[in-house]
C-alpha cells in the first residue's frame, strides 16, 4: 500500500513538473513521456484537480497560477529546455565588456537571463524584459529603444525604434526569429519585429540568430533577412538537409546547443 502510494505521489510530481516547464500539457503526450496509459494520466489529473493543483483547460492540463499568464509568458515556457540550452551556448561567444544588440523574443529573453554571468556589457535593445534583466547589474550599460510599446512583451516598435538601432555599432547582434527555410531565409510573423531584427543585424560585426528547431520550415509572413545576411545559427537540433546545405552555401556556421 505504501509502495503504491509513493509511486503515485512520484508520478504526480512528475506530471506537475512537466506542466510547469511547458505551461500546458496534453494527456497523450504526458502518457508517452511517463510510460503509462492515457487513462492513468486522466485519473491522476482528476486527483490533482480535486486537490487544486491542476486545471483542465480546453483539453489540456495547466497549473492554476499559469492560467492567467500573458501569451508572452506562456511562450517562454514552450520548449523552454531547448531555449535555455541555446541561450547558454550563445553566452560562450560573449566576453566581459562586449557590446550587443538584442531584439525581443522568448529565446532572447532567456539569453538575457544567462548573460547575468557577464560583466561590463553594453546592451542595445527594444525589449523592456531584456533591459530590465541586464540594467544596473555587473556594471552593464543598457540603451533602450523608444517607440510604441506593442503586444504583451513590453517591446518598443516603429520607425523611432528602428532608427534608434542605427545610432549604434555593436560587436554582436543576437536576434530571435519565427521561421526559417532554405529558399527565403529567416522570417517573423510581424512586420515591426522583422524590421527591428534586421536593423540589429545591420549594425553588428557578428550576426547571430538564436532559435529552436521548431522554427525550421514553419510558415511566417515577413522576411527578416536572407541566409547570407547573418553569420551563425545557434539551435538545438541540426536543420533538415536542404536547409543545412543552404546555410553552408551562404557561409553560415551552425552551432548546436548541448
Amino acid at each position: 500500500m505504501n509502495s503504491k502510494s509513493n509511486k503515485t505521489t512520484k508520478r504526480h510530481v512528475e506530471i506537475l513538473r512537466h506542466i510547469q516547464d511547458r505551461g500546458t500539457a496534453d494527456i497523450s503526450d504526458l502518457a508517452k513521456t511517463l510510460s503509462v496509459s492515457d487513462e492513468t494520466i486522466r485519473r491522476d489529473a482528476r486527483v490533482l484537480e480535486k486537490e487544486g493543483q491542476l486545471l483542465k483547460l480546453h483539453g489540456a492540463l495547466s497549473l492554476p497560477y499559469l492560467a492567467g499568464e500573458l501569451p508572452f509568458e506562456k511562450r517562454l515556457r514552450e520548449n523552454a529546455e531547448a531555449k535555455r540550452a541555446i541561450a547558454r551556448r550563445a553566452c560562450l561567444f560573449v566576453e566581459d565588456g562586449d557590446s550587443l544588440m538584442i531584439d525581443t523574443g522568448t529565446t532572447t529573453s532567456i539569453f538575457a537571463q544567462e548573460l547575468r554571468s557577464k560583466r561590463g556589457l553594453t546592451i542595445i535593445t527594444n525589449s523592456s524584459d531584456v533591459a530590465r534583466t541586464l540594467a544596473t547589474v555587473n556594471g552593464n550599460k543598457v540603451f533602450m529603444a523608444g517607440g510604441e510599446l506593442k503586444g504583451d512583451n513590453g517591446a518598443a516598435f516603429g520607425h523611432t525604434a528602428v532608427e534608434f538601432f542605427s545610432w549604434f555599432k555593436a560587436k554582436h547582434a543576437f536576434i530571435s526569429i519565427g521561421a526559417m527555410d532554405a529558399k527565403r531565409g529567416a522570417f517573423d510573423s510581424e512586420l515591426d519585429e522583422a524590421n527591428i531584427a534586421y536593423a540589429a543585424l545591420k549594425q553588428a560585426d557578428h550576426r547571430v540568430i538564436i532559435t529552436d528547431s521548431e522554427k525550421f520550415y514553419r510558415p511566417a509572413l515577413v522576411q527578416v533577412c536572407d541566409l547570407n545576411e547573418f553569420d551563425r545559427l545557434i539551435t538545438n537540433e541540426m536543420p533538415p538537409d536542404g536547409l543545412a546545405q543552404a546555410l553552408a552555401r551562404a557561409g553560415v556556421t551552425i552551432t548546436l546547443a548541448s
